[in-house]
């Protein structure tokens, strides 16, 4: 890229001329010349510029990602689809972001009418400069803030979207709450202006007011329609700062992202910070202290392009062969084996799992499949956490910590569809820590781990919500609250009709159905986010079931002592359609230690010993009767309850399938 970056553009650039609003066809501003030539060089600091673009769920991040891959023409018109950086099938069918995509774009800029950003002291400007843009275009779901805090550390300024027609959601705040903390240029942006339904002043005031600007500094624009694109990449390369760093210091660069491809090994994103890296050289990774020969070095536009070198501020992939999925960390830093750094870049904060879930293969035998598959789905999603485990109903299996119940969903589709394997998902719970009588403490993070002493007090996980919804549902959503046990900690009015709430909540009420109902007591109009707030101490109790008197831990729950009773009840209910008729009969109980609060019986399938009894004394009837119901006791003294594969998946996924975001 370094031959088109800084250079004048042979031909007049087409973005002088406005795109219609009813059009989705745009022309691309650099030369065919320029976009031949996208070989990435080491590139001058002041000709870059990294950004992300972070928004709530459905206001348009791809959308606006397509336009600017289809202005910057680095995706001609033949290749484009809509969401095209949405990789995966799973994101296209569900229409959301699952992983943040990076790519490189040429972008030319008239520099004689006004000083760009960075570019005061370097003498007299050509006409027209080409920039390179690394652009990063991250998840909106509060499940993948792990992804988007990873994007935002890897860059210098962050283009907020706020959907025109529906406004500041809480997704929006905790995005940019995360921008501000890593100190990055915010550029608010009011998208889909092309919409009937759009109020893009009423808007632009309540984002004014939020970030502390006025409201004509908020860029209008449409991904749609490409109406307003090209002044927000003219806005990007003017207001936001170029990257810092020494070229000629040993180098350094964060490892933000990884993938694994089949045939060429780890593949790993890179952001330079300091020196160079430069095709085979030998590299080391500062925490692993692995060393490997760089095979190929190159930027992503938005395909991979090998090419000579990274310098300072720019981001691409480095490719070593290397097929050990342990040896490329998310957060390491790579330098070089002949000079290296010094010290390391610090990584990233390590992401706590929120709802912790196990997963077992339906064939015993996929178990070291399953390892395999988790390792290198690690290796993709650094947010993922797991341990071995073993279930005396469901075998060898892992404990896997998600960040969210989207995040858990996600994880087991992709495992089940890039690998083919077939799994059954744990209930899920939250982490517990139990202090027994005797000052003992013991962390749970599954319900067979709960220790059957007595004990002194139990804590929970709670969390910090923060409900943005239309003013006239407040009533609907405290009532909501109230009934999973939510303390109020406070009310804003962002405007008229939009109200900002902010409550208490423990995390075990809000990984199951919370979302579900907020959305239909709102009419979907509210919007949730979360983080976590350290733990509080509850009445916890912990409900097994048990089958013949045995109990099952797959089936265990660690509940509120309030809905102790209402979750036996359903468990055992629903157990007594799963479970098949045995030949003998079956008590379904659920219990809290040795008191049974719930019971459904499994009838006996009885075999008709009286039908060759056409006739003859009563007797002999009372005597068939007595031989059956003594094969009977002792069928049930060594009988074993079978239960199907079937029932534990319904059993433990139709609860799962509840909180979907």
């Amino acid at each position: 890229m370094g031959d088109w970056i800084g250079r004048v553009a042979p031909e007049p650039p087409a973005h002088c001329s406005r795109l219609p609003t009813n059009s989705c066809e745009v022309r691309p501003t650099v030369s065919p010349m320029a976009r031949s030539a996208l070989a990435p060089n080491a590139t001058p600091p002041d000709l870059i510029r990294n950004f992300c673009i972070i928004a709530h769920i459905d206001h348009g991040k791809s959308t606006l990602a397509d336009r600017m891959l289809q202005l910057t023409g680095v995706v001609d018109a033949r290749a484009m689809r809509a969401q095209y950086l949405d990789r995966m099938d799973i994101e296209r069918e569900r229409g959301i972001t699952i992983k943040s995509q990076a790519v490189r774009m040429p972008w030319a800029v008239d520099a004689t009418k006004e000083p760009v950003h960075g570019e005061t002291g370097r003498g007299e400007a050509p006409e027209q400069l080409v920039y390179c843009l690394n652009m990063i275009d991250t998840p909106g779901h509060v499940d993948f803030t792990y992804e988007v805090s990873r994007s935002l550390a890897a860059c210098e300024g962050a283009v907020l979207l706020v959907d025109a027609a529906q406004g500041i959601e809480a997704q929006t705040l905790a995005n940019l709450y995360l921008a501000m903390e890593n100190d990055l240029t915010i550029i608010p942006v009011l998208n889909k202006i092309d919409l009937p339904a759009a109020q893009p002043e009423k808007y632009a005031e309540e984002l004014a007011k939020l970030i502390g600007g006025d409201p004509d500094d908020c860029l209008r624009v449409s991904g749609k329609t490409g109406e307003g694109v090209e002044p927000l990449l003219d806005q990007i390369v003017k207001q936001l700062p170029a990257p810092t760093g020494d070229a000629d210091a040993p180098a350094r660069a964060m490892i933000f992202d990884s993938v694994y491809d089949t045939y060429r090994g780890v593949v790993t994103y890179v952001r330079v910070v300091d020196g160079n890296l430069s095709p085979r050289e030998k590299i080391v990774m500062m925490s692993t202290r692995a060393t490997h020969e760089l095979l190929e070095i190159g930027v992503i536009s938005p395909e991979p392009v090998p090419g000579n070198g990274l310098g300072v501020g720019e981001v691409g992939y480095l490719i070593t062969g290397v097929k050990d999925v342990r040896q490329s960390r998310v957060g390491d830093t790579v330098t070089n084996a002949s000079k290296p750094a010094a010290h390391d870049l610090g990584g990233y904060r390590d992401p706590k799992p929120m709802v912790f879930s196990g997963l077992f293969p339906i064939d015993g035998s996929d178990y070291p499949a399953l390892r395999e598959a988790l390792d290198k789905l690690k290796l993709n999603d650094a947010a993922l956490v797991y341990e071995p485990e073993t279930s005396a109903a469901l075998g060898f299996g892992f404990r896997c910590g998600f960040l969210g119940l989207l995040h858990l969903e996600i994880v087991r589709e992709r495992l089940e569809r890039e690998f083919g394997l077939d799994l059954i998902s744990t209930q899920p719970n939250v982490v517990y820590d139990v202090v027994l009588d005797d000052g003992k403490s013991v962390h749970v993070t599954n319900p067979s781990e709960y220790p059957d002493g007595k004990i002194r007090e139990v804590s929970e996980p709670v969390v910090r919500a923060t409900i943005l919804a239309p003013s006239e549902f407040v009533g609907a959503i405290m009532e909501l609250c109230q009934q999973k046990r939510g303390n109020l900690r406070g009310m804003d009015y962002l405007s008229e009709d939009r109200v900002e709430m902010r409550y208490t909540l423990p995390l075990a009420e809000i990984v199951f159905d919370f979302f579900d109902q907020l959305k239909s007591r709102t009419r979907g109009y509210a919007s949730l986010d979360y983080e976590p707030d350290g733990d509080q101490v509850a009445d916890l109790v912990k409900v097994e079931i048990l089958l013949q008197g045995e109990t099952v831990d797959a089936f265990s729950a660690i509940v509120h002592k309030d809905k102790a009773y209402g979750y036996g009840v359903m468990m055992a209910g629903k157990l007594k359609n799963l479970i098949p008729r045995q030949q003998f009969e079956v008590p379904i109980q659920a219990a809290i230690g040795s008191r049974i609060i719930a019971r459904e019986n499994i009838r006996a399938i009885r075999k008709d010993v009286l039908a060759k009894c056409y006739g003859g004394d009563i007797s002999r009837k009372r005597k068939l009767l007595e031989k059956q119901k003594e094969g009977k006791k002792r069928m049930k003294m060594v009988g074993r309850v079978e239960v199907p594969q079937e029932a534990f998946v319904a059993a433990l996924s139709s609860d799962g399938d509840k909180g979907k975001k």
